[in-house]
């Protein structure tokens, strides 16, 4: 087996959980196989075993990842090593169709009771609503029975992943919510303004996902670029099948290669840009923690090779933010 080379890690508080993590983490969307192509446990097992090698100690993943095989994935690993590792899942995307009158305390009880016996997990670390509607937010029912599921021992703590800021922030109302999962990212810059900042008042942890804008922050994709059909990538860029904004965070193929191009421009001796993309989110103090995916270990260890970069200078994060701005800002920023 391939030895790989030991990073060292950086820990940030997540928020009022008061669990200390690692500032990258591990997103497990398509841990196990590309999004599109099939689940393979002795691969995903590899990589989460890895992450953990490397100090990455907080594991997110859902219910609906691969229909529990990555809940059941993470709980096999984590449950198998010595070292405390917080598990993170998600509730709610297996409501069809998703609509907010879906949201039952009975069916979000079933799901949460459902993810501790696929993990395996006698307590989950967090527990997010996954992107419901914007409807569903005012509902205190709804964030009242996670109160009572804390208290049966089945949840340590309450979160939820948004797709809009005005979510995270009504969101942040609830007493028991201690985290927000959102994007965030060079090309989606929109959180780091008020919802930042109210997120610091209210100790909320930001755990940030979509972190390279679906691979194309890496610089590795062209106009050439295929993806399966079965892929976000391809068959949801204009929201078909989800929120538009989770695909290439929203913004149009060619306009983010364009961009991309752009940043290529200020790095030209970098020719993976991932780390750099994930260094300009850690420059923001008030993320928590960075939840990349990953289908194979050496992206796992491409994300964290940005312990061997420099650090980003203020002007090639002027630079970048540049880029935003000009390229992107117009298209993107009051929709999330």
């Amino acid at each position: 087996m391939k030895i790989f080379k030991q990073f060292f890690m950086n820990y940030r508080r997540l928020g009022k959980t008061n669990l200390n993590i690692s500032e990258i983490s591990l997103g497990t969307w398509q841990v196990g196989g590309k999004w599109g192509s099939g689940f393979d446990d002795n691969t995903a097992e590899h990589i989460i075993n890895t992450a953990i090698d490397q100090g990455i100690n907080f594991i997110d993943t859902a219910d609906v990842y691969e229909n529990g095989l990555s809940e059941a994935a993470v709980g096999r690993v984590v449950r198998s090593r010595s070292e405390e590792v917080y598990v993170a899942t998600k509730c709610g995307r297996q409501i069809t169709p998703h609509v907010d009158a879906g949201y039952t305390v009975k069916a979000l009880r079933t799901y949460v009771e459902a993810s501790l016996k696929n993990t395996g997990l006698e307590r989950l670390d967090l527990i997010q609503l996954h992107c419901p509607p914007t409807e569903t937010f005012y509902r205190p029912e709804i964030f009242r029975l996670f109160e009572d599921l804390k208290q049966e021992g089945k949840i340590a703590n309450l979160g939820v992943s948004v797709e809009k800021v005005e979510e995270g922030l009504k969101a942040m109302q609830y007493e028991n919510v201690t985290t927000v999962q959102i994007i965030f990212n060079v090309f989606r810059q929109r959180p780091a303004q008020l919802f930042f900042r109210e997120a610091e008042k209210n100790d909320i942890g930001i755990i940030v996902r979509v972190p390279l804008a679906s691979g194309l922050l890496t610089g590795k994709f062209d106009q050439n670029s295929s993806f399966d059909k079965e892929d976000h990538r391809n068959f949801n860029r204009n929201g078909e099948a989800f929120d538009k904004g989770e695909t290439f965070s929203g913004i149009d193929f060619e306009t983010g290669l364009q961009a991309v191009d752009q940043l290529k421009g200020i790095f030209p001796q970098v020719e993976n840009l991932a780390p750099v993309a994930l260094q300009w989110i850690l420059q923001h103090p008030e993320v928590s923690t960075i939840i990349p995916g990953a289908s194979k270990v050496e992206h796992l260890m491409s994300n964290l090779s940005l312990y061997e970069r420099p650090d980003l200078t203020s002007e090639e994060i002027e630079k970048m933010n540049a880029v935003y701005t000009e390229k992107i800002k117009p298209l993107v920023h009051q929709k999330w």
